[in-house]
């Protein structure tokens, strides 16, 4: 009797991927049984042991310099409570902002979302950020970054 050399590989190779798969099949379930999957960390366990960013190292990170300037269009009181400390520009209107209030530390804010009880982060683009009034008349407000040193 003949036997063609290709068919006898094809039925190996067949026979071997099945194999395969049902051995796979039986450690995957056995480990299901057996409870022997990888134990579970309470996420509380995972937070308590990253370490805080400080603002300042944020505010690198994100082109910021070490002093941030605030520069208003409305009243000197009302800027002074703000200062921008690093931004995130994005596409169509998108974007964030660290933003220090009454010398804080810095808080990311999303565009359209509180600074606090009295403005809104209208906007941002480069390195500045538009803040208006939430209550009362559409003050607005023009937070810059400081110029980078070279």
């Amino acid at each position: 009797m003949q036997t063609d050399a290709y068919r006898l590989w094809s039925t190996r190779i067949v026979t071997f991927a099945i194999s395969a798969l049902a051995a796979a099949s039986m450690v995957y379930w056995g480990l299901k049984i057996w409870g022997l999957s990888t134990p579970s960390v309470p996420s509380s366990a995972l937070v308590e042991q990253m370490p805080a960013a400080g603002s300042q190292a944020i505010a690198k990170a994100l082109g910021g310099g070490m002093a941030p300037v605030a520069t208003a269009s409305t009243a000197a009181p009302t800027a002074s409570r703000y200062n921008l400390v690093g931004v995130v520009a994005g596409r169509l209107r998108a974007g964030a902002a660290l933003i220090s209030v009454d010398g804080q530390d810095a808080k990311p804010v999303r565009v359209g979302t509180l600074v606090d009880n009295d403005m809104v982060l209208e906007s941002v683009s480069g390195r500045q950020a538009i803040l208006t009034s939430s209550t009362g008349p559409a003050a607005k407000l023009t937070l810059e970054m400081p110029p980078l040193s070279q």
